[in-house]
């Protein structure tokens, strides 16, 4: 800190010093990204995996398709990135989403997961 002396009074103020050091990075931090993963199993069909995909993800007929091949051929598909909290939601809109109606034995929902995504 200065100083400085007011002449007439006397006085002694003290001065602030200012600040030399650059100020920080005040962008906002991203949230680790999270995967949803749809797992495979034999209680629903093609056509119950492309409709939940689209109306619950707003994806493509075509993406919806190539993501209802994957599962079924991979065992699992990713079918979202993205934050914890909306990863969280999707993955309980799934399991909300009931059973496969066009098939006697689909009991519910299919089964879904999250887990974090790489960072890139």
């Amino acid at each position: 800190m200065s100083t400085s002396r007011n002449e007439a009074s006397g006085d002694v103020a003290v001065l602030p010093q200012r600040s030399t050091q650059t100020t920080s990075d005040t962008r906002p931090k991203r949230q680790p990204p999270y995967h949803v993963i749809l797992h495979d199993d034999d209680d629903h069909t093609y056509a119950y995996v492309l409709v939940m995909l689209r109306r619950l993800f707003g994806h493509t007929l075509e993406q919806a398709y190539e993501l209802a091949v994957e599962v079924d051929t991979t065992g699992r598909a990713v079918v979202d990135t993205t934050t914890f909290e909306r990863a969280e939601l999707k993955r309980d809109q799934i399991h909300a989403y009931g059973r496969d109606r066009r098939l006697k034995r689909s009991a519910g929902s299919m089964t879904c997961t999250i887990e974090p995504a790489p960072e890139s």
